[in-house]
Order: C-alpha cells, then structure tokens, then sequence
C-alpha cells in the first residue's frame, strides 16, 4: 500500500511545532496504519498522536502534543492510502466508456467506493458493498452517501449495470436507512430503458421501499460522439416532458405520503423540454445542486442580489462530500472548489474594464443566461456559446467545456475584449482534454461559477 505523503503543513500548528515536514511519509499513527483521510481524521483528533513518518528514506518517529480534536494541520496527498474500489459494473450509459483515448489516466478510473461517496459525493450503486463496509458506515456514522438507483426493479437495475449483483444491491440501501444513514440517491434515464412506465414503477418503489430518502435526482443521459451503445441515444423534447411531468406528478405524491418532494428531475430536463423551472422554494433548500438540481434557479437568485450570504442572504447550497471540511483531505474530483470567492486570472488593467466583455459558457447556459442578463441591465454584455465538438453528441453543460473547444472558439474572436470563463471548466488550472490557460489564443478571466460572483464582475467593468 503506498504511503501517504504529507502536501502542506499549516504555519504555527501542532504538526509544525513538533517536527513534521512537507514530503514526509507518514507509515503509521498511533501504530496504526490508515487506510483513508477518514481513519485519518480520527486518529488525528486525539490529543497525542504518535507518527511514524518516513523522510528522505529514513523512518522517524514524531510525537504530537495537542489538544483533542484541534487540528493537526497537515494536508496528505490522495483521500484514498489503499487501493480506489473499481467499478465491477458494465454499464451501457456509462460516460467512462464515451471518451476517446489520450486523456488523463485518472479520467478512466471507475470508482465505486463508498468511501468516495462520502467524501466527495461521488454516486456509488453499492454492488461492491459488503457487512464489512456496512459496519464501518453505522461505527463511524459515515453520512451523506450517495447511492445510483437507476431502477428498483431487479431484472431492469441488473440489466442496466450488466451485473447480477444489480438485482440485489439495493438491499444494502434498507440497511443503511434502517440505521438513519442519510442517502441520496439518482436516476440516469436512458430512453427506451428506465424511462416512461419503468420510471414510474422506480418511483413508486422507491416510495415503497425507500421512503426515507433524503432525495433522488432524475437525470438524463449524457451520449458523446463516441459512444459505442447503440441503444443509447439522447432524449427527444417529447420524452424529455414526459419525464419532467412524471417527476411533477410524484412530486406530489410523495409530498403527500412523507411530506416532502423527495424527487426532482436536473436543469437539463426542462432545458431539454422547453419548459419553464420550478420555482426557487419547490427545491426544498437545492440538496442535489451539484446534481444539476436547482442550479438555474440558485443561479438567478444570486445574481439578481449581487452577494452571498451573510450580505445579500441568497442561499448557498452546500457542497457535497465530508472533504469540504475535513482536516487533510484534498480537494479532488469533479465537486472540488476551482476558485476562492472570485478569482481572475489575471486582474485586468483599469484602461481594458472598459473593453466590451464576453461570458463563455456553453450551449445550456447561454440558454440561461442571455434573459437573465437582460432582465438585470446587462445586455450589452455578449454571450459566446462554445459548442462541444470534443465530446458531441448530447454534451453541452459548461463544466465539460474543453481546451480544443475553447481554443477554436477565441481563436475567431477579436483580440482587445475581456472572455469570462468560469470556473467549473478546470481543474487544478487545466481543462478535461489537457491544455491551460496558456494554451489559448485569447486572454480570459476566470470567475467563480456563482451568480454574485459573475455580477460582481460584471458591474466592476462597468
């Protein structure tokens, strides 16, 4: 098992005090050997903890002196010391087996951990689960998890994950709700497959059998151009309304029989639809906002104040995942923050505020943002769409924005104006396909991809 090494050591803290330093190893604490940043976290938490760090090639030994539960402050380099939990499913919609080759390695990893789950809300369909995982969920109360659903009936679930243990996996699901674990679960429609009568009856099982869920999200399938699945293709507007109003209509029922909504279908649906989004308050506090749940409406609603809470007291939905808190774990993955509050770039020069500006976002959201501009004074500032020739087919939201996209795009662009970019398109400074920054034929603004943010620096160029 590789050891995990330590990244950042905070100024003044404990682990500072007593000797430990960035790029050492750490083998053991308190002569156990963690397997995750959660055993981690525990161990950490008592007031003297015994660290067995290898330095150089040469293993010390470090006590740590604190108080309990203040914070070591160190920061490790992976969440995961052992081995990631793979993926034992074949799933046909599975966006893993759409992307072309050359990409990142860590892009193909299939994960279905539930330690990930956890930490950073990533959706686990509990095929690989075991007593064991179980245990540990109820022991260390290992809560949010976020668990696929897809269908709660056995041979449809089965069918979908091409995996047997599909049709029986959900029974872990009544374990974890019996021991007042939160879950989240979702739903990919395929059409043809999961959607139409089989989405009803999934509901009306879930109604059944899972009716202490927290939420589940209705989400529609994502196709690229280099999908290899036949029967899986995109939605039409016709199947996309269907799905928004069986999503509204056990809504409803749910609300009835446990009092709250429970269901709600992604932006995506009503984009897809042509149809007009709930209202802000029907989202019940946007629980699956990083889902693509509520995310129009959040959206506007920050915007239209022009901060964040506690000033303009626009709701801030909160991120997913115990990483968002816990002391050393590191921000990966997908839901990992890009920027702090408002970051740019580059700060650009008081002569250039006055150059014309551009929002770059993709197909989705200048659907979304060309009337909200308008309606907020804005309509002299321009909306570029960049279409996703990359990836194809289906894919149009901005956090699937690609460098060679970006790079066509700008370069068709004239030179002289400000191209604001947000920032779900990165990650760690460098787009899904590679490039940075660097790599683009025109300067652009990275900004926070929240409302207040993006007319905080819309009225600053004013």
């Amino acid at each position: 098992m590789p050891l995990p090494q330590v990244v950042a050591v905070a100024e003044h803290s404990p682990a500072e005090r007593f000797g430990v330093w960035p790029g050492d190893e750490l083998r053991s604490m308190n002569g156990r050997v963690p397997r995750d940043v959660i055993e981690y976290q525990l161990l950490a938490d008592e007031s003297i903890v015994e660290l067995e760090v290898v330095r150089g090639g040469v293993e010390l030994e470090v006590t740590v002196v604190k108080q309990t539960g203040e914070p070591l402050g160190l920061e490790v380099s992976a969440a995961i010391f052992d081995r990631v939990r793979t993926c034992d499913n074949h799933c046909e919609f599975c966006f893993i087996y759409q992307l072309p080759k050359g990409m990142r390695r860590n892009l193909y990893v299939k994960d279905d951990d539930y330690r990930l789950s956890f930490l950073y809300g990533n959706f686990t369909t509990l095929t690989r689960f075991t007593e064991v995982d179980l245990e540990r969920v109820i022991d260390q109360r290992l809560s949010p998890l976020y668990v696929s659903i897809h269908a709660t009936d056995p041979d449809v679930r089965s069918a979908m994950l091409r995996n047997r243990r599909g049709a029986i996996s959900l029974r872990w699901l009544r374990c974890l709700l019996d021991n007042a674990i939160e879950v989240h679960g979702q739903i990919v429609v395929c059409p043809g497959v999961n959607d139409a009568a089989v989405l009803h009856g999934t509901l009306a099982g879930v109604l059944d059998r899972f009716p202490e869920l927290a939420t589940v999200a209705v989400v529609p399938l994502g196709v690229s151009r280099y999908a290899k699945e036949p029967s899986m293709r995109p939605h039409t507007t016709e199947e996309a309304r269907a799905t928004v109003e069986t999503v509204c209509e056990w809504q409803q029922r749910f609300r009835r029989a446990v009092g709250r909504r429970v269901v709600w279908a992604s932006d995506e649906y009503y984009l897809l639809a042509g149809t007009g989004f709930p209202e802000p308050g029907e989202y019940e506090g946007y629980p699956q906002h990083e889902n693509g749940v509520g995310m129009v409406r959040s959206f506007e609603q920050a915007f239209a104040a022009g901060t964040s809470p506690p000033g303009g007291g626009v709701p801030v939905p909160a991120r997913s995942g115990f990483f968002a808190w816990v002391e050393g774990a590191p921000a990966e993955g997908y839901r990992a923050p890009r920027t702090q509050k408002v970051s740019l770039t580059v700060a650009p020069a008081r002569a250039a505020r006055a150059a014309p500006m551009t929002i770059l976002t993709g197909d989705y959201g200048s659907l979304v943002l060309r009337p909200l501009l308008d309606r907020h004074g804005f309509g002299e500032v321009g909306i570029l769409a960049v279409r996703n020739e990359f990836f194809g087919g289906n894919i149009a939201v901005a956090g699937l924005i690609t460098g060679a996209d970006l790079s066509r795009t700008l370069a068709e662009e004239p030179p002289g104006g400000r191209y604001l970019l947000p920032d779900v398109c990165l990650s760690k400074g460098r787009f899904i396909d590679g490039p940075s920054l660097e790599d683009l034929p025109r300067s652009v603004e990275v900004v926070a991809s929240d409302g207040a943010s993006l007319r905080q620096v819309l009225e600053a160029g004013r």
